[in-house]
């Protein structure tokens, strides 16, 4: 039989993964990201059911990466990611997995789009690297700096 997991082991992850990257709606149409993001502009590595490909990042958190990629994903499907984050020391390599929650076509004269990718399957070391990222640019907060141009 299965064993069954209680609330509290549940109670920082968001019910719709969705909502881990975009916050739950609030139909206000404010910011809705749940962790604060910082602006990004380095490789990733992506590994897709048909292939590897490599993407741009535009910005991290956390719990998510938003990328830059010449083809669209569909929303739900799962890869693997490669990305060097940079670090007082250098680099440091995270690898993990995600699920696209999000695939938007930039321009109707570009073949690029900009893909939302909640990270499911990443170690808690990975995802603390993360966020001392994003913590280390106050300035740079893209969520913040969303909510304050409205």
């Amino acid at each position: 039989m299965a064993q069954e997991s209680s609330p509290e082991e549940h109670r920082d992850q968001p019910a719709d993964p969705a909502d881990a990257v975009n916050g739950p709606a609030t139909g206000s149409g404010r910011e809705r990201r749940r962790w604060p993001r910082a602006t990004a502009d380095w490789a990733i590595s992506l590994a897709l059911p048909d292939g590897e490909f490599r993407a741009r990042v535009r910005d991290v958190s956390r719990a998510g990466v938003c990328f830059f990629l010449d083809r669209p994903i569909p929303v739900m499907t799962a890869m693997r990611i490669d990305l060097e984050l940079p670090v007082d020391e250098g680099k440091r390599f995270i690898t993990g997995g995600g699920v696209v929650v999000r695939c938007e076509k930039i321009s109707a004269r570009l073949d690029h789009y900009e893909v939302a990718l909640f990270l499911n399957d990443i170690a808690e070391p990975d995802q603390s690297a993360l966020a001392s990222y994003v913590a280390q640019r106050p300035g740079d907060d893209v969520t913040r700096a969303a909510a304050a141009s409205e």
